[in-house]
């Protein structure tokens, strides 16, 4: 028999012995279109694509930090478009599914707060977000950053604002009733936060100094893309977030 999850204090039943709580696996929409999405940009990227056709997709749609070193003015629109789309494309199937992972972990949580809209909203600013950090370290480099990992920082990062309360404790969260908002300083208050936010951080900076975390992929993860996705999510997620708030920080 299947058990029922628990119920967070902010969950309401709509009657006796009713409730509000959605299965673990219901995705949002959203999710389900975005997995959709990802999983069918991969297929024809690996299935019915020439090598000479996928590279010049990887270059036309993937981020690269060279093209700001010239004058906008004197090429195409790559540089318009890229810090978006290269959210769309991976390089491996083992890629596709560690971010799809993630994905539907943590965006299935924001996508009931804020609405399929605002986390449409949320997805575009956030991977641009991860591209300008990206770019900032890699400034001139004419690397091809690929791969949604950006963005499911972010995820990650606003899940830290609201998706363990006050108390440290996971609560469900749907679209009408949600817990409030916590400030910078009140989630930082939370040891399972901190906890959080230092192992991610850990994982991400020893990429950058070489630490074989990943094997031979450590060297092809952007970290500094995750980074800037997870400071905007942590730190802006308010921007986006129409539930109530404890105070005004956001």
């Amino acid at each position: 028999m299947d058990e029922l999850p628990p119920r967070s204090p902010y969950d309401k039943a709509d009657g006796p012995g009713e409730e509000a709580s959605a299965p673990a696996f219901n995705l949002p929409p959203v999710i389900v279109a975005a997995l959709i999405g990802l999983g069918a940009v991969y297929a024809v990227q690996s299935l019915f694509l020439s090598a000479s056709t996928a590279e010049w997709l990887a270059v036309t749609f993937g981020f690269s930090p060279l093209r700001y070193v010239y004058p906008l003015s004197e090429q195409g629109y790559e540089w318009l478009w890229t810090p978006v789309t290269y959210s769309f494309l991976h390089g491996s199937l083992e890629h596709l599914g560690f971010n799809g992972l993630w994905l539907a972990a943590f965006g299935t949580p924001v996508a009931r707060r804020i609405g399929t809209a605002r986390f449409v909203l949320f997805w575009i600013v956030s991977a641009a977000a991860g591209a300008a950090l990206h770019a900032a370290v890699n400034w001139g480099q004419p690397s091809i950053m690929i791969g949604a990992s950006g963005v499911v920082s972010a995820l990650m990062g606003s899940a830290c604002r609201f998706a363990f309360g006050s108390s440290g404790r996971a609560v469900s969260h749907h679209i009408g009733v949600q817990p409030p908002r916590l400030s910078i300083a009140e989630a930082l208050g939370i040891r399972t936060v901190r906890v959080f936010i230092l192992a991610w951080f850990f994982g991400n900076l020893a990429v950058a100094v070489g630490l074989p975390l990943f094997g031979d992929l450590a060297g092809a993860i952007a970290w500094d893309a995750h980074i800037g996705g997870f400071l905007f999510g942590f730190l802006l997620f308010g921007l986006f977030d129409p539930a109530p708030e404890r105070d005004r920080s956001f």
